[in-house]
């Protein structure tokens, strides 16, 4: 785990703060919060909306920005923005600017806040999340000023964010039980089998997308699928191949 998120996963309960409890942090747009940063991950949406701002299909985003890797606790394919040379820059930033701050990571956009769910690893796979379960927390800020208050209400309002979030409701919650499945999954299924059915994941939650359609109607049906395919494994190892090949999850010479 990065550095960076195990300090936050530490001392998550000390740094909560309420949705209508005030703080202080003015962007003076200095770039110094897109620098050092090696833990931006992009959830499906991120990847679509800035799959939209720079005219790009979300594989393409994802091959000349990111990486692919498969998460050592949540046990599923994590996209990760990947900073540039010794001083990792994102590669988004031109000069000391987003270039595209109208689709910034979700992560981005809402710094100095960050969010996220409590739940015990054991009842991960059961998970039953709403809005009102999203926590959020108040990260250490190293940059800009104090200049002015904020509620973390308003704060998110400016990026069009609800604090009950439903998407972010959404995700989580199929992270969790995919991750659940992908658990018990991997003690009986041989490794290049594992390996398809990552890339399966991927796809479907990630890549197959169309920008110029509404993208909550695509993820509802994409990650559905994905939710489809790990539940009925462990039993229908003969419908799992010819799914692969039905949604584009296999070798595309195969």
């Amino acid at each position: 785990m990065d550095k960076r998120l195990q300090a936050i996963a530490e001392n998550f309960d000390k740094m909560k703060i309420g949705v209508d409890e005030p703080f202080k942090f003015n962007c003076t747009m200095c770039g110094k919060c897109c620098k050092g940063r090696t833990d931006i991950l992009l959830n499906p949406k991120d990847v679509f909306n800035l799959a939209k701002e720079l005219d790009m299909a979300p594989i393409q985003v994802i091959e000349k920005y990111c990486e692919v890797y498969v998460g050592e606790s949540s046990r599923i394919p994590i996209v990760r923005l990947v900073p540039i040379g010794p001083y990792q820059i994102c590669p988004l930033l031109k000069g000391n600017r987003c270039s595209v701050h109208n689709a910034k990571p979700t992560v981005c956009a809402i710094f100095p806040i960050g969010r996220a769910f409590s739940l015990p690893v054991e009842e991960a796979g059961k998970a039953r999340f709403t809005g009102k379960d999203i926590q959020y927390i108040l990260q250490p800020i190293t940059c800009g000023d104090k200049r002015k208050e904020h509620t973390v209400r308003e704060w998110l309002s400016d990026f069009n964010i609800p604090v009950d979030d439903q998407f972010f409701v959404d995700w989580q919650t199929s992270v969790c039980k995919i991750g659940a499945s992908i658990q018990e999954i991997e003690k009986t299924f041989p490794e290049s089998v594992m390996g398809q059915i990552f890339n399966l994941i991927f796809a479907s939650a990630y890549v197959n997308y169309t920008t110029t359609q509404d993208f909550k109607e695509q993820f509802d049906k994409n990650i559905a699928k994905v939710v489809e395919l790990v539940e009925m494994l462990p039993k229908k190892l003969g419908d799992f191949y010819k799914f692969i090949k039905e949604n584009g999850g296999g070798d595309s010479d195969g």
